[in-house]
């Protein structure tokens, strides 16, 4: 069953450890990402996450709260190639998969990345 865990000492080096070949990063490192999330910190808005399947680390998920829009923005979300699916604008697969369960495109690409939506 997928659930999301806190990124904690036990599942750090295993998070940071998640890559992407280097001729497709369509994301940004976890590094980095966890990097953001510690810079924000004071905001209390910015929510990083380690992805499990049952009890296996199989991605990397960075949450951002719009307190004026009321949501959850999916941030950053990053698998390995063995569980991949990014999404950069050259990612049509990824976009494909994002829209078939209800995601919408903003039409706005920030850092390189299109934000897409999903309501509740």
């Amino acid at each position: 069953m997928i659930n999301f865990r806190k990124i904690t000492e036990e599942n750090f080096k295993t998070i940071i450890d998640m890559k992407r070949p280097n001729d497709e990063y369509f994301v940004a490192s976890n590094t980095y990402s966890l990097a953001q999330a510690w810079l924000y910190r004071d905001a209390n808005d910015v929510y990083p996450f380690a992805i499990y399947n049952d009890d296996e680390a199989v991605g990397f998920m960075m949450l951002d709260e719009d307190l004026e829009e009321r949501c959850l923005i999916i941030w950053r979300i990053m698998f390995p190639e063995k569980n991949e699916g990014d999404c950069a604008p050259s990612n049509k697969r990824a976009r494909h998969i994002y829209e078939k369960i209800g995601f919408r495109d903003t039409g706005e690409i920030e850092n390189g990345e299109n934000i897409f939506r999903l309501d509740f």
